[in-house]
């Protein structure tokens, strides 16, 4: 979302820069956001620019927001109010012009109530909220994620795959994805990787997302005395039902080479 903003904004043309707040101990953290001088702290052999600066003209997004230290929090505050601040080490004011994003999986309203997070930062921040519902919130956005990154991943590993089986995209829709949008990414370049036939099957992804089609996975109905001839049949024709038609996963799924699925169908007349 921070990239969209930016890609269709004027500052189009000047730096997007991200920085991860969760990923670096609050030391490093500092540095990286405003920089430093020579010599400023041990191992600090050169100067070294912030990205702050590095976004001047552009957009910086902060991810994690929340993971910021107090004293981090009050330098953040600054920038913001005065636009200017001092590399590590340094005691030459930087003027810089940005867009600020900001992004945090916390309710930071509770953080400030809980004294983690500084009342004056959180309304400072807090000018154009964004809510970004969950993945199990918006399931009509999955198909099309579950597209996109298809496309990325076939092509950045040159697979022979495809596409998804129609059961294929409704398990992926079932699921609840409390991961997110990582998480489908991460499903999605797995199944990719795993996958030998032209198709994705259900069998190709993860077994907490093969959990999500349970609840509405067919049952072939066995009556008491049903011959054994009728239960395969049944069996057999739900099976091609679920893989829309196709024989070869068929076969597959039931353990069988192609050939004496082909047979059986004969044998039974299956349309």
């Amino acid at each position: 979302m921070a990239n969209a903003i930016h890609q269709n904004s004027l500052r189009v043309e000047k730096p997007f820069i991200k920085v991860s707040c969760a990923a670096l101990p609050e030391t490093l953290l500092e540095s990286e956001l405003f920089g430093h001088e020579r010599g400023a702290f041990t191992g600090a052999l050169t100067r070294k620019a912030g990205r702050f600066q590095l976004a001047n003209g552009g957009t910086l997004f902060l991810d994690e927001v929340s993971e910021m230290s107090s004293a981090t929090q009050v330098k953040l505050l600054r920038v913001l109010q005065e636009r200017e601040f001092e590399p590590l080490g340094s005691t030459k004011t930087i003027h810089v012009d940005i867009r600020l994003i900001t992004a945090t999986n916390k309710d930071l309203e509770a953080e400030v109530r809980e004294g983690r997070f500084r009342e004056d930062l959180f309304y400072r921040l807090n000018v154009i909220p964004i809510r970004l519902p969950s993945l199990r919130e918006r399931r009509e956005d999955i198909p099309l994620l579950a597209e996109h990154f298809f496309r990325h991943y076939q092509e950045k590993n040159r697979s022979s795959v495809r596409g998804y089986l129609p059961k294929t995209m409704d398990t992926l829709i079932r699921y609840d994805w409390p991961g997110n949008i990582r998480e489908l990414e991460n499903t999605v370049e797995r199944a990719i990787l795993l996958c030998r036939s032209e198709y994705i099957m259900p069998e190709d992804l993860p077994l907490t997302v093969q959990g999500a089609q349970n609840g509405a996975q067919p049952m072939v109905s066995v009556p008491p005395g049903m011959p054994l001839k009728e239960v395969e049949r049944e069996v057999i024709v739900q099976t091609l039902e679920e893989t829309g038609g196709n024989r070869t996963q068929t076969a597959r799924v039931l353990g069988i080479s192609r050939k004496t699925l082909q047979n059986k169908i004969k044998e039974y007349g299956i349309d």
